[in-house]
């Protein structure tokens, strides 16, 4: 019975041995359990690491403060140098420009400069000359995979109410080698076709006619007109106007006077409609705004919709050819996308 008794006494030791150091930390803290004060914020030492601490709660806590205490010497820093540019007036040194990954780009050697004759000359001769010369007029194709579902029909007839004189045309089961030839009879100058999988559009494949090339792009951020909050009424059938944004090099360049060649030359401005492709870190963003004059300095916007994304995958000279094809850019992921800073648009 005396070892029993001696063993509890032990046992009660150890127990408030174990309870000494939390009090003690409670005490460090400056808060009570029924006092309820918050606790005040530390100076940290120098050397002090936050993850040599094995308790888990008193480690959180310790994170909580010194993010508390970063985040008011960032505030206070802000504060003073806002005083100090206040102070010099136009004196002030100019604000740093943030570093971000598209202003740290790496340099690309076919970056496109507008002076130089070889561009020039390419331009004057390659598949779109006849278009950027006014002597053919944009007829476009527009049609799906075999068996559409209701989201990309939607997307389709969408799209032809962006570009003027398109077409919409569903596949029956023909193949685009048959597609093709059909259509340069008919003196279509593009084709369009629209991918899916599961009910979802997920690629586009853009083919300039008779001669190519080919684009073939993945497609995501899907968003028909119903899914777009505050748009703007539908679209009229006035001619839009065309932003193509950052296609500097010459793959982008290629690309951007294929998006060119979907509209006619003459914009129609009355309609206050504008049809943008903006390229940012090689995926392009379509978006289809109206303009709104609110005054002679303000300008407001309306989308009206579709949106999407694209990425490029491949670019292929000539129609369509999945087989004997012989193609200009391919994307390897594992050999391109090595470098987060390096872009091909």
């Amino acid at each position: 019975m005396e070892k029993t008794g001696g063993s509890r006494k032990k046992g009660l030791k150890r127990k408030s041995a174990a309870e000494e150091p939390q009090e003690a930390a409670v005490g460090e803290d400056g808060a009570t359990e029924s006092g309820g004060q918050a606790p005040k914020a530390s100076a940290f030492p120098p050397g002090f690491s936050i993850s040599e601490i094995k308790n888990k709660q008193r480690r959180h806590l310790m994170f909580t403060r010194w993010k508390q205490q970063q985040r008011k010497e960032k505030l206070a820093a802000k504060k003073k140098l806002k005083k100090e540019r206040e102070a010099l007036g136009d004196k002030a040194p100019p604000k740093p420009i943030p570093k971000t990954i598209d202003n740290q780009r790496v340099y690309d050697e076919t970056t496109v400069d507008p002076n130089d004759e070889e561009v020039a000359y390419d331009e004057a001769t390659d598949e779109f000359a006849s278009y950027f010369n006014r002597q053919t007029s944009p007829k476009i194709l527009i049609t799906t995979s075999d068996r559409p579902h209701g989201r990309t029909v939607r997307l389709c007839e969408q799209l032809s109410t962006v570009i003027p004189n398109s077409h919409v045309y569903y596949r029956r089961g023909l193949a685009l080698k048959r597609i093709i030839p059909q259509c340069i009879s008919r003196d279509f100058t593009d084709l369009i076709v629209i991918n899916e999988d599961r009910k979802t559009p997920n690629g586009l494949i853009l083919s300039h006619l008779p001669n190519g090339p080919t684009a073939h792009f993945k497609m995501s951020s899907v968003r028909l007109r119903k899914e777009i909050k505050r748009r703007g009424k539908d679209p009229t059938e006035h001619v839009p106007e065309i932003i193509l944004n950052n296609f500097t090099t010459r793959l982008g360049h290629s690309v951007g006077r294929m998006f060119a060649s979907l509209f006619p030359h003459n914009p129609q401005f009355i309609g206050r409609q504008v049809a943008t492709f903006h390229n940012q870190r090689d995926y392009i963003f379509f978006r289809f705004h109206r303009y709104i004059f609110k005054s002679e300095k303000k300008v407001g916007i309306q989308e009206l919709g579709p949106r999407f994304t694209l990425k490029l995958r491949s670019l292929q000279k000539g129609t369509f050819d999945s087989k004997y094809g012989e193609y200009e850019w391919v994307h390897k992921p594992r050999e391109m996308d090595t470098s987060r800073r390096k872009f091909h648009l």
